[in-house]
C-alpha cells in the first residue's frame, strides 16, 4: 500500500486537537516533502525519522516520499509527531500494516538510534484520545501521566522495533498498569503550628470556606506567609475532573506533570516576576502562574513589590476564571480559576502601626506605597486582615489552636451547603444566584446599604460584602443571612480613601 494514514495530536495551549498524518508513496527520484504547516523542529523530523529506521534496521523507501500533517491550518511544532510520522512511512512501505494503525493514535519523539524520547503535553492528548475511545502509543516515560486518564488503554514503548512487532502481532505489547507513581501526596503544614493570630486564623477559614481572595498586611515577622502556606489544606479535595486540569495544565508547561497529583497547587512567584511570568505568553503561549495555580492558591508576598502593570492584568481572570493570549497567528485559552492569597506591609519599612513605634516613614511615602496597588484592583479581594505582631516571649507556652484538619472539616461542611444550594462557592456567584441565595430583611438591606455609603464601598465591594456573610452563615450552619453575619463581612471590608 502505497498511502497510509496515523493518528496523532498537536498541542494547542492546554488542548490537544487531531492530527492526521499522511504518508503517500510515488514513482521518482528519492525525496520526502513535509506539508501541513510545520514548525523548525517538526521539519527537522525528516532527518530524525530517516537515522531511526536505518537504524532499526528497517528499510527507508527510495521513493517519492509526501508527508501531510492535517489540517494544514494547525500550527504544528515539537517533536512528537517523529513516530507518526515514522510509522506512516513503515506502513506505507508495507513494513508495518496499515490497517491496524486506525485503532491508535501516537505520540513521540525518535533518537537516531530509533528510541522512542518522552514529549510534552500527553495528559490532554490522552483525555481527547479516550474520548476517541483509541489506544494510545506513547513513550515508557510518558505511560505513567497518560494513565492518570482512566479507562484508557495505554502502550508504553521504548524502541521502534517493540511498536512494529506490537503492530505485526509478532510481539504483542501489554496495555500499560498504572504503578501510582504520581498518586504521592504530601502532608499539609498544620495550622495548629501557627501561634496565636486568631483573627487571621478565622478569616483564613472563611476564605477557604468561600473561596474567597484575601489579603493579609502586617510588619515583618507576624506569620502572614505562614497564614498563607496553610490555606490549601483548609480546600476541599480536588474531585478527579479538576484533578485532571491541573494534571494537564502542568503536562503542558513542563516534561513532568503536577507532582503528588492530586493536591492543589500553591504557587509563589517572586516580585519581580514579568506580566507574561504571572499570565503566560510568548510566541509560543505557555501557561504563567496564574494558570498553573489553577484550582489552587496563588500567593503574591510583598504584594506591592510587584509592578503596578504585571498586578494589572489580574483583573480580568479574577472575574472571568481563565486568560486569553492573543498573536498575530493564533490565540490561546488558559484557565485560571486561582484563589488570590496575597501579603504586603502597611508602609515601605513595615512597621507603621506597630507598638514598638519603630516607624519613621512621612505620610507622603505611606501613600505613595499604597498607590502601588489601584482601587479596582482591592475591589477584587473580598477580606482585608490586618496581622498584629505576637508577643516575642521565647519561653511562651505554646497554645493548642484549631489543626488543619478539624478546620478542614468545617470548610467542607460549609463547601457541600453551597454546592447544595447553588452549585458554586459563594464567591463565584453572579448577580441573579446572589438575590436567590442571599435574600436579607427589608431592616438589615436598608442597614447594609446605609453601612456601604459610609464606608465609600462600590456596588462590586457590596456584592462581595454580601457573599462573605453568606459564607459566615454557612459556616455557622445557619439558612439566613443575619446582621451579625453582616458586620462580620463588612469588618473586612476598609473604607474608601
Amino acid at each position: 500500500m502505497s498511502l497510509a494514514i496515523v493518528h496523532s495530536r498537536a498541542q494547542v495551549g492546554v488542548e490537544a486537537p487531531a492530527v492526521t498524518v499522511e504518508a503517500h508513496l510515488a514513482n521518482g527520484l528519492p525525496s520526502l516533502t513535509l506539508v501541513g504547516l510545520p514548525e523548525t523542529a517538526v521539519k527537522e523530523s525528516k532527518d530524525r525519522v530517516r537515522s531511526a529506521i536505518l537504524n532499526a534496521a528497517f528499510e527507508f523507501p527510495s521513493k517519492r516520499i509526501t508527508l501531510n500533517l492535517a489540517p494544514a491550518d494547525l500550527p504544528k511544532d515539537g517533536g512528537r509527531f517523529d513516530l507518526a510520522i515514522a510509522l506512516g512511512i513503515l506502513a506505507a512501505s508495507g513494513q508495518v500494516p496499515a490497517e491496524s494503525l486506525d485503532e491508535y493514535e501516537c505520540l513521540g519523539e525518535l533518537a537516531l538510534s530509533g528510541a522512542v524520547r518522552p514529549v510534552q503535553g500527553v495528559l490532554p492528548a490522552a483525555l481527547a484520545a479516550r474520548q476517541a475511545g483509541r489506544t494510545l502509543l506513547v513513550p515508557q516515560a510518558n505511560a505513567e501521566e497518560a494513565s492518570l486518564a482512566s479507562g484508557l488503554k495505554v502502550i508504553a514503548v521504548e524502541h521502534l522495533l517493540q511498536i512494529a512487532a506490537h503492530l505485526n502481532g509478532s510481539a504483542p505489547l501489554e496495555p500499560y498498569a498504572a504503578q501510582g507513581l504520581l498518586r504521592q501526596s504530601l502532608p499539609y503544614p498544620d495550622l495548629a503550628e501557627v501561634q496565636g493570630q486568631l483573627a487571621a486564623k478565622r478569616a483564613l477559614l472563611v476564605a477557604a470556606a468561600g473561596s474567597h481572595n484575601l489579603l493579609l498586611s502586617g510588619p515583618p515577622g507576624t506569620g502572614k506567609t505562614l497564614l498563607a502556606s496553610r490555606l490549601p489544606g483548609l480546600l476541599p479535595p480536588l474531585d478527579e475532573s479538576e484533578a485532571l486540569q491541573v494534571a494537564a495544565i502542568h503536562s503542558v508547561a513542563s516534561h513532568t506533570p503536577l507532582q503528588h497529583w492530586p493536591q492543589r497547587p500553591f504557587r509563589t512567584p517572586h516580585h519581580s516576576a514579568s506580566g507574561p511570568a504571572l499570565v503566560g505568553g510568548g510566541s509560543r503561549p505557555q501557561p504563567g502562574e496564574i494558570t498553573l495555580a489553577h484550582q489552587g492558591v496563588l500567593f503574591l508576598d510583598e504584594l506591592p513589590e510587584f509592578d503596578r502593570k504585571v498586578l494589572e492584568v489580574l483583573r480580568e481572570p479574577l472575574e472571568s476564571g481563565h486568560i486569553v493570549i492573543a498573536r498575530a497567528r493564533d490565540k490561546v485559552r488558559f484557565p485560571a480559576r486561582f484563589q488570590l492569597v496575597a501579603a504586603m506591609n502597611p508602609c515601605p519599612c513595615g512597621y507603621l502601626g506597630d507598638p514598638s513605634n519603630r516607624c519613621r516613614c512621612t505620610p507622603e511615602q505611606i501613600q505613595r506605597y499604597r498607590a502601588k496597588l489601584s482601587g479596582p484592583l482591592l475591589d477584587r479581594i473580598d477580606l482585608h486582615l490586618t496581622v498584629a505582631r505576637e508577643s516575642t516571649a521565647l519561653d511562651a507556652p505554646l497554645q493548642e489552636g484549631e489543626s488543619t484538619a478539624q478546620a478542614a472539616a468545617k470548610v467542607a461542611a460549609a463547601r457541600q451547603r453551597q454546592m447544595r444550594r447553588q452549585g458554586v462557592a459563594n464567591a463565584f456567584l453572579d448577580l441573579p444566584g446572589l438575590r436567590q441565595h442571599c435574600p436579607l430583611s427589608s431592616t438589615d438591606r436598608q442597614w447594609l446599604e446605609n453601612a456601604c455609603e459610609r464606608l465609600g464601598l462600590s456596588l462590586r465591594a457590596a456584592h462581595r460584602v454580601l457573599k462573605v456573610a453568606r459564607t459566615l452563615a454557612d459556616l455557622a450552619e445557619q439558612a439566613a443571612i443575619s446582621r451579625e453575619h453582616l458586620a462580620e463581612a463588612l469588618q473586612y471590608r476598609p473604607a474608601a480613601g
